[in-house]
């Protein structure tokens, strides 16, 4: 097999192994109800900001995570509960509050003020590069044999970058479909949503170290038991 057929099966492997976990489709109406009260202006800025941020995150844990897991002591079922409770607190505020504020009746010198920065948390984390996303992209530290097979899984890191970046820039268009009363709906829907997803990831999480021999050998041994 030539190099460059591989590189580019390492490439679309990356892409098709992120694209199910990240699944910009699925985070679309919440990405929608996060940023109800910005600017499209700011809403693209927050989501370009986001993307970059997702990027530089699976990066790094893909040329030093394990290094800074084991450094910490951070296994792979420690970052799947971490990240369900970030996930589970969003989906709780968006349950707990009165809807998404009005995007139509402010205009934009109003509401620029008073916006909030979402781009690293929650929307390139956990969102974008959570806990799947970062075990997908650690998994693929073990087919990679040479500088050259990390470059292409950044460039396939890169491409999924793109494709959230699109997915969800292309979905401002339903704000002005379904409405502030949609909105307001599609964010207690999202919101439930969000909040079962973390609570899995937290079972998952539980689940990893109740079934890995060797975390429950090293935490035995790390209690003196």
């Amino acid at each position: 097999m030539s190099p460059f057929i591989h590189f580019c099966e390492l490439v679309f492997g990356t892409v098709l192994a992120l694209l199910p976990v990240i699944n910009p489709l699925a985070s679309a109406p919440a990405f929608l109800a996060l940023t109800g009260r910005l600017p499209p202006a700011e809403r693209d800025r927050q989501l370009l900001m986001a993307c970059v941020f997702m990027v530089a995150i699976l990066v790094t844990f893909l040329v030093g995570g394990s290094l800074i897991m084991r450094f910490f002591g951070i296994s792979i079922p420690g970052l799947r509960i971490a990240g369900g409770l970030m996930v589970a607190g969003i989906g709780s505020s968006m349950l707990m509050t009165s809807g998404v504020p009005p995007t139509s009746f402010e205009s934009e010198a109003d509401r620029a003020p008073n916006h909030q920065d979402i781009a690293f948390s929650p929307l390139a984390m956990p969102m974008l590069s959570g806990p799947g996303s970062i075990a997908v992209t650690l998994g693929f530290t073990s087919l990679a044999t040479g500088w050259l097979d990390y470059v292409a899984i950044m460039v396939g890191i890169l491409v999924m970058a793109a494709i959230a970046y699109v997915t969800l820039r292309l979905s401002g268009s339903v704000v002005r479909v379904i409405g502030q009363a949609g909105m307001n709906a599609l964010a207690k829907v999202m919101g439930f949503l969000l909040l079962c997803i973390g609570i899995q990831f937290i079972v998952n999480g539980i689940l990893g170290v109740a079934t890995d021999p060797t975390l429950l050998r090293g935490i035995r041994d790390s209690l003196g038991t």
